[in-house]
């Protein structure tokens, strides 16, 4: 192939949730298969890629961290343009992290794409013994809410493939079946080779 772009789309997922949850190694740890136990908060706008496989199409995960920002309450609108898939993070040993993914929610459907694909994610499971959130009580939750739902530990590799993963393929699902809005389609199609060229002349115009 005479193109050194090798992937067929770029999704872009956003890491939301309180401070201390554990997005930064969530994202370290799908992305870099790295952990960091000096939790500092991360400061400026951080994204990492990951190209993966699904049903034999590649796609470019652009995994974006919240940067210490919703400390400040001060995550912007910029944050969520374009996003097509978002994990919600809180961590199950500190329960007003979850009590606070309601006010989450309601920003990110304020900000992002309506269809974005989301996923409710109890990090820190590695450490049972101090939970405060119950599992059935959050997987209620995500399904009352139509979310995602998985628990992971970043400490431990548990979950975190699975979970990006999943919103990965939700994802892509939900583009194959063209179940997105034509904006959305631009923002994912951003790859060489793709069935969606209409599409995209009718709504990338150069602006």
């Amino acid at each position: 192939m005479g193109t050194d772009l090798t992937y067929n789309f770029v999704f872009k997922v956003v890491l939301i949730g309180e401070s201390g949850v554990g997005k930064s190694n969530l994202l370290s740890r799908f992305t870099k298969n790295e952990f960091n136990h000096d939790s500092r908060t991360t400061i400026g706008v951080e994204f990492s890629t990951r190209s993966i496989q699904v049903d034999n199409i590649t796609i470019k995960a652009q995994i974006w961290d919240t940067a210490g920002l919703e400390r400040y309450r001060a995550i912007t609108s910029a944050y969520y343009r374009g996003a097509v898939g978002a994990l919600l993070v809180y961590d199950i040993t500190k329960h007003l992290t979850y009590e606070n993914v309601e006010r989450w929610l309601k920003e990110l459907y304020d900000h992002a794409d309506p269809h974005i694909v989301v996923m409710l994610v109890g990090n820190k499971s590695d450490l049972g013994t101090l939970r405060t959130v119950p599992k059935e009580e959050a997987k209620d939750f995500a399904e009352a809410k139509g979310l995602l739902y998985m628990e992971t530990s970043a400490l431990e590799s548990t979950n975190v493939e699975s979970a990006f993963l999943e919103v990965l393929t939700a994802i892509h699902m939900k583009v194959a079946s063209k179940e997105v809005t034509r904006g959305s389609i631009c923002a994912v199609t951003l790859g060489p080779s793709s069935e969606y060229k209409e599409e995209r002349k009718s709504c990338c115009k150069s602006t």
